[in-house]
C-alpha cells in the first residue's frame, strides 16, 4: 500500500468503500489540542505529536494491513488552561458528540475498529466516555481510547521519577520530543515551573495528587505563571531521539496485537445491548 493511502480522506469514495469493508478494517482518529504549551512550546504540540508519531508508526507496519488514519482532530478539550491566551477549547458535550458523529458513520460504512489516538492528557477521560458510548450506539465496530504516553514501559528508564509523576505539561519530555521533530518551533525559553518547581509554592494537599489514585481538578494557573509543569531545563533533543523510538515501537506492537486480534466480538456475551 502507497504511504498516501494510508489517509482515508485521500482515498476517493470507491476506495473508501472498499477499505471499510475489508476484513479487519481499522480507522485511527489522531487527537491533539490548541492549547498553551509555555513560553517555549507551539499551541498545536499536542496535535503534532499525535500526528507525527501515528505516520512513524503506520509506515512502520506491514502494507497489507487495513489500517487507515484521519486528519488530527487539532482543537479538543482544554478548560484548564484557558488563562493563557492562544489556548481554544471545545465544550466536553460539543466532543462528546463529534466523536459520535464520526464514528457512528464509520461505522455505517463497515468499519470495524476506531482507535482515538489522543496525545493530550487533558481529555483521556472525557474521551474514554465518549468511546463507550460510541461502541453501546454502535456495537459492531470496536472503540479503542488511547494516550500516546500511556503505558510506554520505556519511560521510567528515560525519565526521572519527580519528572515522570508531576512534570504533565510542556516539561521535559514534551520540550525534548518537540526539540527531536519540530525543533524550529522551540523557542529558547526553558521554565522550571509547576508542583516541583524552583519558585512553586502550591502542592496538592496531603494524599492526593495530580494525576492518579486521588486526582485533583486542577487548573494550570494553580500550579504555574509560566504554563510549564514539570523542568523543561533538562530537555534535549537527544532525549527527544530516545522518546520517539520509544513511543514508536510502542504503539507500532499495540496495533499490530489489535490487528492480528479478533476483537471486537459480533455479538458481545450477552447480544446486542440495544436489543435488551
Amino acid at each position: 500500500m502507497d504511504e498516501s493511502q494510508r489517509c482515508f480522506d485521500q482515498l476517493a469514495w470507491p476506495e473508501a468503500q472498499k477499505a471499510a469493508k475489508q476484513e479487519g478494517s481499522t480507522v485511527i482518529w489522531p487527537f491533539g489540542a490548541c492549547e498553551q504549551h509555555g513560553p517555549q512550546l507551539p499551541l498545536a504540540t499536542d496535535a503534532l505529536f499525535a500526528d507525527r508519531i501515528l505516520d512513524a508508526v503506520l509506515s512502520r507496519l506491514d502494507h497489507d494491513c487495513p489500517i487507515w488514519r484521519l486528519p488530527v482532530q487539532s482543537v479538543g478539550f482544554s478548560p484548564e488552561h484557558q488563562a493563557f491566551p492562544g489556548t481554544i477549547s471545545f465544550r466536553a458535550e460539543l466532543m462528546l458528540q463529534i466523536v459520535e458523529q464520526v464514528g457512528s458513520q464509520l461505522a455505517a460504512m463497515g468499519v470495524q475498529r476506531l482507535v482515538l489516538f489522543n496525545a493530550h492528557g487533558g481529555q483521556i477521560g472525557l474521551l474514554q466516555v465518549a468511546a463507550r458510548q460510541l461502541r453501546v450506539r454502535c456495537p459492531s465496530m470496536g472503540v479503542l481510547p488511547c494516550f500516546l504516553w500511556s503505558g510506554v514501559t520505556a519511560l521510567p528508564s528515560l525519565i526521572p521519577p519527580e519528572e515522570l509523576s508531576n512534570g504533565l505539561h510542556a516539561g521535559q519530555a514534551e520540550t525534548s520530543l518537540m526539540l527531536r521533530l519540530a525543533s524550529e518551533l522551540v523557542g529558547v525559553s526553558r521554565p522550571f515551573d509547576g508542583v516541583h518547581g524552583q519558585n512553586s509554592p502550591f502542592k496538592p494537599p496531603e494524599g492526593w495528587s495530580l494525576e492518579g489514585a486521588a486526582p485533583c481538578a486542577w487548573l494550570t494557573s494553580d500550579l504555574s505563571k509560566t504554563g510549564v509543569i514539570g523542568n523543561a531545563t533538562k530537555a534535549s533533543a537527544e532525549l527527544g531521539e530516545q522518546l520517539e523510538q520509544a513511543l514508536v515501537l510502542h504503539w507500532k506492537q499495540r496495533l499490530e496485537s489489535l490487528l492480528c486480534s479478533e476483537w471486537p466480538p459480533t455479538e458481545g456475551v450477552l447480544g446486542n445491548p440495544l436489543d435488551r
